[in-house]
């Protein structure tokens, strides 16, 4: 059985923004500065987190003395790799999702999937009853995935992307506090999490609950 790569979902840290922005650069071509992600991280009402690989070394037994002649001391673990991006705002009893990135070289693996599960996750612990994002008519593959979250088209924005002149669909879910969306919530992490395995990942069952 091959190792499995460690996956780490937690709430923005300062000294990721700089990762921040170029996995926005990337995903976007520059939709928000640094500046803008400092306000989101010092705004109550934005939830804003990051998906990281881990590089986690093996622990040494906790009863292996510094003098025995097998004890090692454990590599310095690197600096973890930014995979993912997304945030939320929190407006009235609404959650607007604004943000959802994966970075381009580890996409088609789950992690939009783990990202939105931990907004939405975040959004029912705010008390929301409802949410909503727009996203581009044409993206399928990000359509397919929040429909599997319950999300319906709504509405549609002409030419709101200025840069390629393409619609969006405006898409809300409502119910969050209700226990079939509890239900939801549970097979999507449950599905995912399966998934991230076929791939080589690991996430540990507490991440998105610490969100």
């Amino acid at each position: 059985m091959r190792a499995l790569n460690f996956l780490n979902i937690k709430p923005l840290t300062a000294e990721l923004l700089p990762a921040v922005v170029e996995l926005d650069r990337l995903c976007f071509g520059g939709l928000w500065t640094l500046e803008g992600y400092q306000k989101e991280l010092d705004s109550r009402n934005s939830d804003i987190i990051v998906l990281l690989e881990d590089d986690r070394s093996e622990a040494k037994p906790a009863n292996e003395s510094p003098d025995s002649p097998t004890f090692r001391l454990p590599p310095l673990l690197s600096q973890p790799t930014l995979l993912g991006l997304g945030c939320l705002w929190a407006i009235l009893d609404e959650a607007h999702i604004t943000i959802l990135a994966v970075h381009p070289n580890y996409r088609s693996q789950g992690f939009g999937m783990v990202l939105l599960t931990a907004l939405l996750s975040s959004a029912k612990k705010r008390s929301l009853s409802r949410v909503t994002l727009e996203v581009a008519a044409n993206n399928e593959i990000a359509l397919s995935l929040y429909q599997k979250f319950g999300f319906q088209i709504a509405g549609r924005r002409r030419g709101y992307y200025q840069d390629t002149g393409e619609d969006a669909l405006i898409l809300w879910l409502s119910g969050l506090g209700h226990p079939h969306f509890e239900q939801t919530l549970a097979d999507c992490d449950r599905q995912v999490r399966s998934r991230l395995i076929a791939h080589g990942w690991d996430l540990s069952s507490a991440e998105i609950k610490k969100i």
